[in-house]
């Protein structure tokens, strides 16, 4: 279903049911609930809702040029990740601004909007909702944005899962860089070259440059979508980002538990484990994922899963029995239930709950 309120969109039922008819259909015959996914258009942002809403809330907010398709389908995707997700939350998807399926040019009139904003219009999607407290998962500028909103809005978030999160503003060369990649947008749209450099940020190297000579499937996906993204909306989301502050300071003061996960090969890595030195060593664990860029949610998907069931057993969160025993079973030497990937360190109970352990856990990808 479909509810419009004050914002034109040319995104139908139809097209919605298309992109995920076959993940839902297989996700809800294997589940003992059922699912609800519709979208709701909110001044010029649009919010797509997955699950039941009598569930505790989970928040996404993409990075950079994604949407929450393109940013999260593949960690979504997975079916113990669902069984995860699905059992435990309503997820509410926040696209920034005309980054949603379908978008049409955000208009000049329309005021520039900063990162503080985009932080308190994700106060207004949960006063829109009636959601008093929310479980968020952002990734990179989209981390940046929930982190912002976990320091305004303290007693509004339950816990912060942030995949190669940023705090700090940006560098002169990252500033500079940003100026560049403004005026492709500005002056070519998303143009070749633009597109390379958005993978750059997104993926490892190891995956961009395959040795087989053909583009992984996850790049190709990649590419296609960044096709449906209307340039200059981009561009408004990257000038925000550019002209974002130091949060450093600020993360010691934040009361909720946070799981960050840092892809060794991100451009943000070091930006990433510098978060986590800042925040309160008794409520942040870390794990780095190798071979791993930025999108870890869809570069190695996998790797998340257990770290997250486990983050979120802390909470009281449980995933549904049936994957649980279904993927335990060995068949797949990448099965996320396989505990040897990691570290039983973060296994530990003193790494669950309220003390939750300051972990600086490797995961080991296999390929």
């Amino acid at each position: 279903m479909k509810l419009s309120l004050g914002h034109s969109n040319q995104l139908s039922t139809i097209e919605l049911s298309a992109f995920l008819s076959a993940w839902l259909t297989g996700v809800l015959n294997l589940m003992p609930f059922s699912a609800i996914l519709f979208i709701i258009f909110l001044s010029i942002f649009d919010i797509s809702l997955c699950g039941d809403r009598d569930k505790p809330a989970l928040i996404t907010y993409p990075d950079v040029a994604l949407n929450y398709v393109s940013c999260f389908q593949g960690l979504l995707f997975c079916p113990e990740a669902a069984s995860l997700m699905l059992r435990n939350f309503c997820i509410y998807h926040i696209d920034a601004p005309g980054h949603e399926l379908g978008a049409d040019v955000i208009s000049s009139d329309e005021p520039l909007l900063c990162v503080d904003d985009l932080a308190d219009q994700v106060a207004e999607v949960l006063d829109f909702f009636g959601l008093r407290e929310v479980m968020c998962m952002g990734v990179t500028a989209g981390a940046y944005i929930l982190t912002l909103f976990a320091m305004k809005y303290k007693e509004r978030v339950l816990g912060l899962i942030l995949v190669s999160p940023i705090c700090k503003g940006p560098s002169w060369t990252e500033w500079i860089y940003n100026k560049v990649l403004m005026n492709l947008l500005y002056f070519y749209g998303m143009c070749g070259l633009l597109k390379e450099c958005l993978l750059q940020r997104y993926f490892s190297k190891e995956l961009r440059c395959s040795i087989e000579g053909s583009e992984s499937e996850v790049i190709l996906t990649c590419r296609r979508l960044l096709d449906e993204r209307q340039s200059l909306n981009v561009m408004r989301f990257l000038q925000a980002v550019n002209a974002r502050r130091d949060l450093s300071e600020g993360l010691k003061n934040l009361q909720c538990k946070t799981l960050i996960f840092a892809g060794e090969s991100s451009p943000f890595h070091a930006e990433s484990i510098h978060m986590s030195t800042k925040m309160d060593s008794k409520i942040c664990a870390l794990v780095e994922v190798e071979a791993c860029g930025s999108l870890v949610t869809e570069e190695h998907p996998n790797s998340m899963i257990v770290p997250i069931e486990c983050f979120l057993m802390g909470f009281g969160f449980h995933r549904q029995p049936h994957f649980a025993s279904s993927s335990s079973n060995g068949s797949s030497p990448a099965s996320p239930s396989n505990h040897s990937i990691m570290s039983p360190e973060l296994l530990s109970q003193e790494s669950l709950g309220i003390k939750l352990k300051p972990i600086r856990t490797r995961v080991h990808v296999e390929t």
